[in-house]
């Protein structure tokens, strides 16, 4: 389990940064600045995370978000999974509109005029005003309700904007087969137990996966709980090309 005190220590250090970090990932910003012209801090960060997902997937979410850190502390108070599945589907009618309007936003312009990667912070600093500290304040409650009342990541589940970049960016490197960070499962060693299942921070069902033969699923966040908890060692989190799963069970 060493692997992961080294990622919920992650969690907290981006937890603890958040006053600084918040306008980074602010879908408002993004939109205020391409109506100036203005490449935004926050677009720079979306298309790093679009970018880099074609690697690594959705492991930003499960090692380094700070909004991920704030859910998993309060899994100590409220530690449930989250049983209306149909509410994954809200982040992309969000996600939609505002993409459409981050376009609309610079066609407005004329189209980009200036880089500005500390737009609207306080040197650098989110929340070094009043409105940003309220902000803060706001955006926390807002993560901690979803986590408490939806269940588990709660707010990644259900309304999280920056997770559709990454689960994009997971769709476009798995046509292309490039090499990334993934979940292998290892069917003939799985007992069934349910400890991946139950440890799994996204409510995924797991141990289906594992005997299935097949680890994809949009709301992984590749934070390798389950190969940690597994006793049989029937997954592993690996960097490299995805087998086929029909390949694989023909094999097998």
């Amino acid at each position: 389990m060493k692997r992961q005190k080294v990622r919920q220590l992650l969690l907290l250090l981006s937890f603890l940064l958040f006053p600084v970090t918040l306008f980074y990932f602010s879908p408002y910003l993004i939109i205020q600045g391409g109506a100036a012209g203005i490449v935004t801090g926050s677009f720079i960060v979306f298309a790093a995370l679009f970018g880099t997902s074609l690697v690594f997937g959705r492991a930003f979410c499960g090692w380094l978000c700070p909004g991920g850190g704030l859910q998993e502390s309060c899994r100590l108070v409220a530690d449930k999974k989250i049983k209306r599945k149909g509410i994954r589907w809200i982040k992309y009618f969000l996600w939609a509109p505002w993409i459409a309007g981050i376009i609309g936003a610079f066609a407005a312009a004329g189209g980009f005029h200036a880089v500005d990667f500390f737009y609207m912070t306080e040197h650098g600093i989110s929340a070094g005003s009043l409105p940003g500290l309220a902000t803060y304040f706001a955006i926390v409650a807002l993560i901690a309700t979803l986590a408490l009342t939806i269940g588990r990541r709660g707010m990644c589940y259900s309304i999280c904007w920056m997770s559709p970049f990454m689960v994009f960016g997971t769709l476009i490197s798995d046509k292309l087969r490039l090499p990334t960070l993934h979940l292998q499962p290892v069917p003939a060693n799985c007992t069934s137990c349910g400890r991946c299942t139950r440890q799994c921070p996204m409510s995924i069902e797991v141990t289906a996966m594992v005997n299935r033969n097949d680890m994809r699923n949009p709301e992984c966040i590749l934070c390798g709980g389950c190969a940690d908890v597994c006793p049989s060692s029937a997954i592993h989190l690996t960097f490299g090309k995805k087998e086929n799963p029909r390949r694989a069970s023909k094999t097998a």
